[in-house]
């Protein structure tokens, strides 16, 4: 069964600052500990990362994963799961938005995984992403500027 969750985090950046540091999918690793590896397949005709090879593990499941990226500016991006051994579906976005401080950040997370797991598990799972998501990213941004 698919669970979703979302998170909204402000950075004291700008929204393009924010962007470039979610942009750098290759070093995913230096702000996500469950990112193990990533390796860029292809990229759009502006640069940007298209589909992407990982090696993710969080609660003690590792999975190798392929997803495609989309890009929609400084305004946001999202993610769709193109392979895995451990999910049948994942689908991820950040939406921008800048603000007087700096950049709202909403992150959003769907994820299906293959075989069942109890509730706690995905629960602990998907607060580990979102935390991730808006303290790492936003501890990235901040050495990245």
């Amino acid at each position: 069964m698919a669970v979703s969750s979302s998170h909204t985090s402000e950075i004291k950046a700008s929204p393009e600052q924010v962007m470039a540091a979610i942009a750098a999918v290759d070093r995913l690793p230096e702000w996500s500990s469950a990112h193990k590896s990533v390796t860029i397949e292809s990229t759009h005709p502006d640069g940007l990362p298209h589909r992407v090879r990982m090696t993710v593990s969080i609660i003690g499941i590792t999975d190798e994963q392929v997803v495609d990226y989309q890009w929609n500016g400084t305004e946001s991006m999202s993610w769709t799961l193109v392979e895995s051994s451990q999910q049948r579906q994942q689908d991820g976005a950040y939406a921008l938005v800048s603000t007087a401080v700096g950049t709202s950040v909403e992150f959003s997370l769907t994820i299906d995984p293959k075989i069942p797991l109890p509730g706690f598990l995905v629960k602990k799972a998907q607060k580990m992403a979102v935390e991730t998501a808006s303290k790492g990213l936003a501890a990235f941004v901040a050495k990245t500027v």
